[in-house]
């Protein structure tokens, strides 16, 4: 069952497929696109300037590119967390840092607002976001603040325990790449955003800290957040200071003259992820539950949660074999300096629960990457808590010190794919 998981797993990432879903999304009629509500004709624009950034970055760009190739060529800007395989004729590539945003990250800011800056009614801007792309692509509104505060802000943010739409109220409010600038900085051009979405539905604002799209959230959230997640103490002097004066600036809201001429389209999302996780589970004769409510939970209520899920399910058909599919960013703040990240924790978390039991689960990031770790998540059955403390390794040793992907990698059950050039969201499987 643990391979079978795993197999329902990788071909969901082969089902995801982000070109493929571009042509579909960017459908094109000669000089004409059609992209959700907008249709667009290229013939009007002189310039068009793709802005890509996120861990699908490469991908929608070749997407582009080969979409409107060779009769529109697309001049662009391509952000990745790490180098493309072959270069972009045209585009200017920079390697930005995840989850910290490096050299390469302001680098990439600091270009992409400048290149904005020049563009006029003539221009159409393709933004092409994936997640990932807050640490990615960062210049902070204040330029007397350093890189290395910045990184400082973003450490403290992504291990503080709060969830993610928390953490990019912060980020919004002191970024200016973030929570709608980007469409401010170019506010007479015709603005198109084209989305691989690891947020839920109606909360697109919180993709790569929405970059292109009026921001809903206030300097009194964005205070709010910050005193109750502790941060103000961990923060470096510069931007604690702004903070304690009261100093963050407001970003753009709905009605914003920069958002007149922008329409935002979603490429996969949520419901593509189910789609092809849920496809794969039933052509092997499982019963499939599809659940999304554990989105920011804590890896501990989810897991309790999910396997009563799964419970019902098997009652409900006890001579089927069942599986519970569920997706989303669980909350898992470190404890300790060991390896790993948040699919891993969550398996981990489950291991003594489901000890002696024909149960099987997996958590893996659709991107490849669970945390600090190489890999992107991990898988557990009903043999594993037995075979580690045969091995000599305690649960709570390797909870307490955020090490979860050492204690699978010793047992031969981590998940390794490498980058996969897609970021949806995390998808938890569990199977009995």
């Amino acid at each position: 069952m643990k391979k079978f998981a795993q197999t329902v797993y990788r071909k969901t990432l082969a089902g995801i497929d982000i070109e493929a879903a571009l042509e579909r999304k960017l459908d094109r009629d000669g000089p004409r696109i059609r992209a959700g509500d907008a249709t667009l004709d290229l013939r009007g624009f002189r310039t068009i300037l793709a802005i890509a950034f996120g861990k699908a970055s490469d991908a929608m760009a070749r997407g582009l590119v080969g979409i409107l190739a060779p009769e529109f060529p697309v001049e662009g800007i391509l952000v990745a967390p790490v180098a493309p395989p072959s270069p972009l004729p045209g585009w200017r590539i920079f390697t930005g840092g995840h989850p910290i945003p490096n050299a390469g990250s302001f680098a990439a800011g600091r270009a992409i607002l400048h290149r904005l800056a020049r563009c006029d009614e003539k221009t159409l801007i393709v933004f092409l976001i994936s997640g990932g792309g807050s640490a990615l692509v960062e210049q902070p509104l204040d330029p007397s603040i350093s890189l290395a505060d910045f990184q400082a802000l973003h450490a403290a943010l992504v291990t503080c325990g709060a969830p993610i739409e928390e953490i990019n109220v912060v980020r919004k409010h002191l970024s200016a790449t973030k929570g709608g600038r980007l469409a401010a900085a170019a506010p007479r051009s015709m603005k198109l955003t084209l989305a691989i979405s690891d947020v839920p539905l109606g909360e697109e604002s919180a993709l790569a800290s929405g970059p292109t799209l009026p921001d809903p959230s206030t300097i009194l959230d964005a205070e709010r957040v910050a005193h109750a997640c502790g941060l103000l103490g961990r923060l470096p002097s510069s931007l604690r200071a702004i903070f304690e004066n009261h100093a963050l600036r407001e970003t753009p809201k709905e009605g914003d003259p920069a958002f007149a001429r922008a329409h935002f389209v979603r490429v996969l999302g949520v419901h593509d992820l189910f789609h092809a996780a849920h496809h794969a589970c039933e052509a092997e004769g499982f019963v499939c539950l599809c659940d999304d409510s554990t989105d920011g939970w804590p890896i501990e209520k989810a897991a309790d949660y999910l396997l009563a899920q799964l419970a019902a399910q098997k009652k409900a058909n006890p001579h089927h074999r069942v599986a519970v599919l569920t997706d989303g960013e669980l909350s898992s703040p470190v404890t300790g300096g060991g390896i790993g990240g948040r699919n891993a924790a969550f398996v981990l978390a489950c291991v003594p629960k489901i000890a002696g039991k024909g149960i099987t689960v997996l958590s893996a990031g659709t991107d490849g990457i669970d945390g600090n770790s190489p890999a992107a998540g991990a898988v557990a059955d009903g043999e594993t808590f037995a075979r580690a403390r045969q091995m000599g390794l305690a649960v709570d040793d390797f909870a307490r010190r955020s090490d979860a992907y050492s204690f699978f990698e010793w047992l031969g059950d981590a998940i390794v794919t490498g980058p996969t050039g897609n970021n949806l969201r995390d998808l938890r499987i569990l199977i009995a």
